[in-house]
């Protein structure tokens, strides 16, 4: 079977990818990964920086593999790559300045008091992202998380290869660490809000 998907032109698994087929995913996974990756690296100048971008591109490829367009997968994957390059610069400065804050924040104390109330919220917001994943990736993120599947074991059940369960799991936890990032994000503004009543 992989030799059968590795003979094919990026045409014919663009036309399989429009049709779910997740063999076809793996293969171009396969083979877009790498130069990629070097393409990512030499933007940012940071391996894992470059690494997270790289799986971002394949989760969203993965998520639209039944609503993509039949154009070039290649020309398809650089400009998701560059977009979260673009992304990434934009907001890496306003990172920076709201860290600050928020460990000022932290170190206050009062933060203290309402830390059960927030890993309550991150846990249901956690549950919450888990039951927005798209349903084929859900299943075996769950079968992982959950019910505690190896991967063969997945892969058995779910009649797909062990590589793509690795990869799925892999998007799955990056899709939603991405999301949960938002929440970190409001806990900031709310410890700048805190900072500015204070003072």
């Amino acid at each position: 079977m992989k030799a059968k998907y590795e003979s094919y032109s990026d045409a014919k698994l663009t036309e399989l990818l429009i049709l779910e087929d997740t063999h076809a995913f793996e293969e171009i996974y396969n083979r877009y990964w790498a130069v990629l990756y070097s393409f990512a690296l030499n933007k940012l100048k940071d391996n894992d920086q470059a690494k997270d971008v790289i799986q971002e591109a394949f989760t969203k490829l993965y998520e639209k593999m039944g609503s993509l367009y039949n154009e070039s997968i290649k020309a398809y994957l650089y400009k998701s790559v560059q977009h979260l390059i673009i992304n990434l610069y934009r907001h890496s400065q306003v990172r920076n300045q709201y860290i600050t804050a928020y460990l000022a924040f932290h170190n206050q104390g009062e933060y203290i008091t309402d830390y059960q109330v927030r890993e309550n919220e991150l846990k249901r917001q956690i549950e919450k992202e888990i039951e927005n994943l798209p349903p084929k990736m859900r299943a075996i993120f769950e079968m992982s998380r959950k019910e505690y599947l190896s991967h063969k074991e997945i892969a058995e059940r779910s009649g797909i290869s062990e590589g793509t369960v690795k990869n799925t799991i892999s998007y799955a936890v990056r899709k939603m660490r991405s999301k949960l990032t938002c929440l970190f994000f409001l806990q900031v503004m709310y410890a700048i809000l805190w900072l500015h009543r204070k003072g």
